[in-house]
C-alpha cells in the first residue's frame, strides 16, 4: 500500500516532456482550489538516486510552488523510467 511523504519541491525533477504540458491557467486555478479546500490526491513521484522524478501531478506541483509551498504530499512509486 503506498503511503503518503511530503517530499521537497526543490527535490522534484520534470523531465522536459512533462513541462511542454504545462497549463498556467489550470495551475492557477487548481491553486485557488487547493488554498479553499486543501490537496485532495497526492502527487506521484519515483526515486532516482538523489532526487524525486515527477510521475503524475505536474499542475498540482505548480500550484503548490505558485503558493509558496516548500513541501507537497507524494506517492514513492516504484515505475519505469519514461
Amino acid at each position: 500500500m503506498l503511503r503518503v511523504q511530503k517530499i521537497p519541491v526543490d527535490d522534484i525533477y520534470v523531465p522536459a516532456a512533462r513541462r511542454k504540458t504545462l497549463h498556467p491557467e489550470t495551475v492557477r486555478h487548481l491553486a485557488e482550489d487547493i488554498l479553499e479546500n486543501g490537496m485532495k490526491m497526492p502527487i506521484q513521484v519515483r526515486l532516482d538516486g538523489k532526487r524525486y522524478v515527477l510521475i503524475e501531478g505536474l499542475h498540482r506541483l505548480e500550484a503548490v510552488k505558485w503558493l509558496g509551498e516548500t513541501a507537497i504530499d507524494a506517492y514513492l512509486v516504484h515505475a519505469r523510467r519514461h
